[in-house]
């Protein structure tokens, strides 16, 4: 009689959805799904019966009342929308999707072209396909009732399947050159961008948030739940099969393989999808992060990225009972990497612009301590971070050095009206990093006089591409260039860190072109002001340049005195004067930041540029003093004690209205 029952109130509910949304059942899943699974008993029952309309309906049902499958990252019963969010949802309605910081949301239009690209940066196409306004429309379907969201949205979904087909791969047997012929052809037919494997994990990634907002929902009807359970396997097996070689992209492929073997235990994969993302993310860990900390792409986005990959994927196994996926050092390493983010944020908590970073502001880091802050309840720095001081407390030191990685700070303390200079200079790293080794951001009092120049695009059409390697120019950053060509090597060494008297000392040496090497020694003196020591190399002859870019507003320059300085109304500025043991000639350059993609204003840029024509080293000493009206401020003099350059040890002086301070270092 209950069965009886059951299948009737399934004919009923077959009847409402096919009404609500017209769609043919796709069998195959079934050849998917592990019928044996605790609860589908209803289910295989039906199937083995021959009635697979009535056995969907009843998986759906399933899935509708399923308990015991946690999602951490979400609690649909009372799922948060911010105005962006809304918008998002609001905009999607009309087909004007967003996909890209820095991009207006487009049209794609009422027939939806998945292909269209009138701004030709890859970033906009690849992040379409992520589809990123589904979950904004599956809350505000939530917290609203209405049905229109679920309708548009299960449109498009079908249309993205539709017009985004997965063509064949290439096979294992072709040699490279007719590999490199047959991507040629899939990139001709969308695959680049609609089935790059970091889009396709990006998807998998959703897919349980989306399905946990729309189930409830009449166009969620059996047959669509077919497809849109076909649908997830086939990403997820695509995923595992075409894992990135390294990077980020590996780490988040990983990520969202875990994701779907624990939300759908019930396909016959989900083990082998789990184990596979946690095995790579265990084996990755230590190959991708320092043992300082720092991940080895030496972007501080992408940093931050990763650990909320690792702590995602530990949060939502070990929240779903698997806390054996993981071990004890996993957790340490986690630790350490956000020990590593909280020494380069500057005062404000904002991160230099760094690589590939764009802005990150105040906001976007009190997100995440107050995240890590849950994860790591007894760790007192983060919790001072996440309380802004409240709570916790500060880290014992001040200045910190990650030799390993290469990112220094010199720091006054940890209040938001601290001086503090994070200084990059480290070892080979990959795409996402600049030719930038030595250049630095400087904030005095809440400013950040030196912001690093960001990234402005990810590449594209050759515009684009152009457009972003002309911030990546090793000119661009605050540091030395000879002939204003990029660095021809990146990997310094730290041959002297010593916080240990009243000024404090870095010294760090890249072979950055054959024949010239660069060693930059930084003083901080009384934690007041700074000295910067660059010393070029070696046999190469050429224009050698030492770059500053200066912050926007109102900066002077003097020519005349190889001076510039900053004319703020708040009484916060600095002046910088540069001296050498050559004759120089100080000339203004170009100069851009970017703080979102796409965006781009103008600010005082120059350089002081030295012929050399022998191989005597050219040695420059640049004063960085803080003063309430720099164009007033005091006299600056500085000179050479050690006339001769020396590969082991450097004697400089500094003179502030007359008064000398004697600064030197000496290495093993």
């Amino acid at each position: 009689m209950k069965l009886r029952f059951y299948i009737i109130s399934c004919l009923f509910m077959v009847l409402i959805a096919n009404t609500a949304f017209s769609q043919d059942l796709n069998k195959e899943v079934f050849s998917l799904i592990n019928l044996n699974y605790s609860g589908l008993e209803k289910v295989k029952k039906l199937h083995d019966a021959g009635n697979d309309s009535l056995a969907m309906a009843a998986l759906l049902d399933y899935y509708r009342n399923r308990t015991g499958i946690v999602n951490p990252d979400l609690n649909p019963e009372k799922p948060s929308v911010n105005p962006d969010e809304k918008k998002m949802a609001e905009d999607a309605l009309d087909h004007v999707f967003f996909s890209y910081v820095g991009f207006k949301p487009l049209n794609y239009g009422k027939d939806i072209d998945w292909t269209y690209w009138p701004v030709r940066d890859n970033e906009l196409r690849w992040q379409l396909h992520r589809q990123k306004w589904f979950i904004p429309m599956g809350k505000m379907f939530r917290l609203t009732g209405d049905e229109k969201y679920a309708r548009e949205w299960t449109l498009q979904y079908m249309d993205w399947i539709k017009k985004n087909p997965l063509i064949p791969q290439v096979k294992k047997e072709l040699s490279k050159e007719e590999q490199l012929k047959e991507d040629n052809k899939v990139d001709d037919n969308n695959m680049r961008y609609a089935w790059r494997p970091m889009e396709v994990s990006h998807r998998l990634s959703d897919q349980y948030a989306i399905f946990q907002l729309f189930q409830t929902a009449k166009a969620f009807t059996p047959e669509f739940l077919a497809t849109f359970l076909w649908n997830t396997h086939r990403h997820a097996n695509f995923v595992i099969t075409h894992y990135s070689k390294e990077g980020n992209h590996l780490l988040f492929e990983a990520q969202r393989m875990l994701y779907a073997g624990v939300f759908f235990p019930e396909f016959k994969d989900a083990e082998t999808w789990r184990k596979s993302g946690a095995e790579i993310l265990n084996r990755e860990m230590p190959k991708q992060v320092y043992a300082d900390g720092f991940q080895f792409e030496l972007d501080p986005g992408y940093h931050t990225g990763c650990i909320g990959i690792f702590l995602s994927a530990l949060r939502v196994a070990e929240t779903n009972g698997y806390k054996t996926a993981f071990p004890v050092g996993y957790k340490q390493t986690i630790v350490r990497m956000i020990e590593a983010y909280y020494n380069v944020l500057l005062p404000d908590y904002s991160l230099p612009m760094f690589s590939d970073l764009s802005q990150k502001i105040k906001r976007d880091a009190l997100k995440n301590f107050r995240e890590w802050a849950v994860a790591f309840p007894e760790n007192e720095q983060i919790r001072y971070f996440a309380t802004e001081g409240k709570e916790g407390k500060a880290p014992e030191y001040a200045s910190k050095a990650f030799k390993i990685s290469g990112f220094y700070t010199f720091r006054t303390n940890w209040t938001e009206k601290a001086t503090a200079l994070v200084l990059k200079a480290g070892p080979p790293a990959g795409w996402h990093c600049q030719p930038d080794n030595g250049t630095f951001n400087l904030m005095f009092n809440g400013r950040n006089f030196f912001p690093d120049a960001g990234s402005y695009s990810y590449g594209g059409d050759e515009e684009v591409t152009r457009m972003r390697e002309s911030f990546r120019l090793t000119s661009m950053h605050n540091t030395l260039t000879l002939d204003n060509k990029n660095l021809e090597t990146a990997d310094s060494k730290c041959l002297l860190w010593d916080v240990s008297g009243s000024t404090e000392k870095l010294v760090v040496e890249n072979p950055s072109y054959k024949g010239l090497n660069h060693r930059r020694s930084v003083f901080f003196v009384d934690k007041k002001y700074f000295v910067i020591v660059d010393e070029a190399y070696g046999t190469a002859a050429g224009k050698v340049r030492l770059h500053y870019q200066l912050c926007e507003g109102d900066v002077k320059l003097n020519i005349a005195e190889n001076k510039a300085f900053t004319q703020f109304d708040d009484n916060n500025n600095i002046v910088l004067k540069t001296f050498c043991n050559q004759s120089q000639q100080m000339e203004e350059q170009e100069g851009w930041i970017s703080y979102k993609a796409k965006q781009k204003s103008p600010r005082k840029a120059f350089s002081f540029v030295v012929d050399k024509k022998t191989t005597e080293p050219v040695r420059y000493i640049t004063v960085i003093y803080p003063d309430k009206q720099a164009a007033n401020a005091p006299e600056i003099k500085a000179g050479f004690i050690t006339k001769k350059f020396d590969a082991k040890k450097g004697v400089f002086f500094v003179k502030i209205n007359g008064k000398k301070t004697t600064l030197s270092f000496k290495l093993d």
